[in-house]
């Protein structure tokens, strides 16, 4: 049966974006990624009201009115859990996509979002604190998880020639979420004293919506293949993606990684990180993934309002700055999407880390400079929203794409456990540490910020290959010279030998013609 499904069409491969394949990245991203960006901005407009309502509930329990430093304590508190949740959310990856796979994770993640929305939405009618914070906590175990999990199920869902596309549409998700946390936190929408429990909730929509729908779509094709062994299940997923054409070669090329991994189960974070196979691949997303973070963006999302106050502009005018500043994040994650595919991972990775290179000097320069030159003020805001739109046209969605480019089936959870990790270890470090660096260094902080955009950016010159319409095998092929496999342990077309690889795989005679 497999069989007759597999040829019965031998029309040429058509790997054009299809409805399927479109539906399943907005569905995925929609319940998932947005999520992650709602919370990551959804805080900042009701601060003062969740303050106040600490402050009312300590009265009530315990008769004790805390001062304004213990107040902030806790709000810092319910900021940074969700980073916290977020990482052991990724710790967890690698277990949950072995045992239930991509989608089934994603479905089966959507649990914490409704609990979590309704410990939140319901904390100040329990008058309980905690139920906030705990709330937190458990979204950004979903936002963990989800963070690593979507991008791996559209990376092995599609084409080649589409993995770029299909891969940012989650960044494109996470600058929408960003941008309508910001929108529904305008002081004339749910930004009032009343309504932050109802916005702090409303995560539980967007999931409702991908629990209804995403389990009709099906599992990624390469885990029903390589981890499941159903060739059956995988050649009707593909067709469903695919609609049109014969995926025969597309089968092929899975199989033949497959037949590479035979001895191999999928490996832990342990394994991966004492593998002298895959060494450069992990540096690289150790290197992405903490260049991104480190990068000052997660400072200007944090503290955007503080910036655009230190620059000059008049108290009234900020929030609506800063939706502002939501827009064109969800304008520049659209055009990195429909301009990756033509332009390729690397020059999108460069180019938008030496933009915020270049805007953190505006930053310094600019503050430097205010006192004297009343327009940098302009100025400074002006490279507050360059930092922002360098980071969402490229390095916003790159560093998570190319984490499932550049492993194989076996390697690839443990891969995003390690870069999951780090990524949300990075993120808290900066958001905590910022305002002390900022008192230490003032506006030379952004220099920093500089270099490190800098050394990411030379980083990616002189080490990331371009992965652009490779597959899984060529891209860990261009990788052998690099991990220092010697070539008498080459084959003699010019590849690693299976049993040196340590069955990582290689390409074979017929993949490289």
């Amino acid at each position: 049966m497999a069989e007759e499904l597999l040829l019965e069409n031998h029309a040429k491969i058509r790997t054009h974006l299809t409805k399927p394949l479109l539906a399943v990245a907005f569905l995925a991203s929609f319940g998932s990624s947005l999520l992650y960006g709602y919370n990551l901005a959804v805080v900042n407009s009701p601060a003062q009201y969740i303050k106040n309502f600490y402050h009312e509930s300590l009265i009530e329990s315990y008769d004790w009115s805390p001062d304004e430093e213990v107040l902030t304590v806790l709000y810092s508190l319910t900021v940074s859990i969700f980073a916290i949740g977020g990482m052991i959310g990724a710790l967890l990856v690698g277990k949950l996509v072995t045992r239930f796979g991509r989608k089934g994770t994603l479905v089966r993640a959507t649990v914490l979002v409704f609990i979590g929305g309704a410990l939140m939405g319901f904390s100040r009618w329990c008058r309980m604190p905690a139920m906030v914070i705990i709330g937190r906590f458990i979204t950004g175990i979903h936002s963990g998880i989800c963070l690593s999990v979507v991008p791996m199920y559209l990376g092995e869902i599609a084409p080649k020639n589409l993995r770029g596309f299909l891969g940012l549409v989650p960044s494109i998700h996470i600058c929408l979420g960003v941008f309508i946390a910001q929108v529904l936190g305008l002081s004339e929408l749910l930004g009032k004293e009343d309504h932050w429990p109802l916005l702090l909730s409303l995560v539980v929509f967007p999931t409702m919506m991908q629990l209804m729908l995403l389990p009709w779509f099906p599992e990624s094709p390469r885990f029903l293949l390589m981890e499941k062994g159903n060739v059956h299940a995988t050649i009707a997923a593909l067709k469903w993606y695919r609609t049109k054409g014969n995926i025969q070669a597309e089968v092929e090329e899975m199989q033949e990684e497959q037949r590479s991994l035979s001895s191999m189960e999928t490996i832990s974070v342990r394994n991966l990180l004492t593998d002298r196979c895959v060494r450069w691949q992990v540096i690289t997303i150790a290197v992405v993934n903490i260049g991104m973070q480190l990068s000052g963006i997660d400072a200007i999302w944090f503290y955007t309002n503080d910036i655009f106050r230190d620059a000059g502009v008049a108290e009234p005018y900020i929030q609506y700055t800063t939706v502002g500043t939501g827009a064109i994040e969800v304008m520049s994650g659209m055009l990195g999407c429909f301009t990756i595919e033509r332009l390729g991972r690397r020059p999108l990775m460069i180019g938008g880390f030496l933009f915020m290179g270049l805007c953190c000097v505006g930053i310094t320069v600019s503050v430097l400079l205010q006192v004297e030159l009343s327009f940098m003020r302009y100025i400074s805001v002006g490279c507050v929203i360059g930092i922002i739109a360098g980071f969402c046209i490229g390095p916003a969605g790159v560093p998570i794409l190319i984490t499932a480019e550049l492993f194989k089936q076996s390697h690839r959870p443990a891969a995003y456990t390690v870069a999951g990790c780090l990524n949300w270890l990075s993120n808290f470090t900066i958001g905590f540490v910022f305002p002390f660096l900022e008192m230490a260094t003032g506006p030379y902080c952004y220099l920093i910020f500089c270099a490190i955009c800098l050394g990411v950016s030379v980083y990616t010159i002189f080490i990331i290959p371009e992965t652009k319409n490779k597959t899984f095998m060529e891209i860990s092929q261009m990788f052998a010279a690099k991990n220092n496999i010697p070539k008498e342990e080459l084959t003699s077309n010019g590849h690693v030998k299976l049993s040196v690889m340590n069955g990582y795989g290689t390409l074979s005679q017929k993949d490289e013609k």
